[in-house]
């Protein structure tokens, strides 16, 4: 898992590093070329595309020294952490949900995949089965019990 978003990471990183160093400089010496630089459209879209570049390689090359530092090995093997899939009771419904806790880059709500950075997975994060759980979320609180769990060690 985390893997495939590491390649994905990378991918963008070398394509948006690309536009920066050759892209971006040509389009900024064309646009230098046309004249007046305080009124000139095509110099400041450069521009702007050049600091949103800069920033997005940043937050890339951070992402990616994070996720370096993960120890698939010492995730714990008897609660609930990145990588566990969990069987939720919702109290308050009283629906059983299933969530598989992910990288923020892999959430996608639809396909059961929960970003360990969102309010549920924060609030699942180091329980056990049979615990009852309650989440801060934007709509509110939310009541669960885990009622089955699934680390990424036991799915391997």
């Amino acid at each position: 898992m985390a893997q495939d978003v590491r390649k994905k990471l990378e991918e963008e990183l070398k394509i948006l590093e690309t536009e920066l160093k050759i892209d971006i400089p040509r389009e900024l010496q064309k646009a230098a070329a046309l004249g007046d630089l305080r009124e000139n459209a095509e110099y400041k879209a450069a521009r702007d595309r050049q600091e949103y570049l800069q920033a997005r390689v940043g937050a890339l090359r951070k992402r990616l020294s994070d996720l370096a530092l993960i120890n698939f090995d010492s995730l714990p093997t008897d609660r609930i952490a990145y990588g566990s899939t969990v069987l939720l009771l919702d109290i308050d419904k009283d629906e059983e949900v299933t969530y598989r806790l992910v990288t923020s880059e892999e959430a996608d709500i639809s396909k059961g995949l929960i970003s360990t950075t969102s309010p549920i997975g924060k609030g699942l994060m180091g329980k056990k089965e049979g615990a009852e759980v309650e989440v801060k979320t934007p709509q509110g609180v939310r009541r669960f019990e885990v009622l089955k769990l699934t680390t990424m060690h036991d799915s391997q």
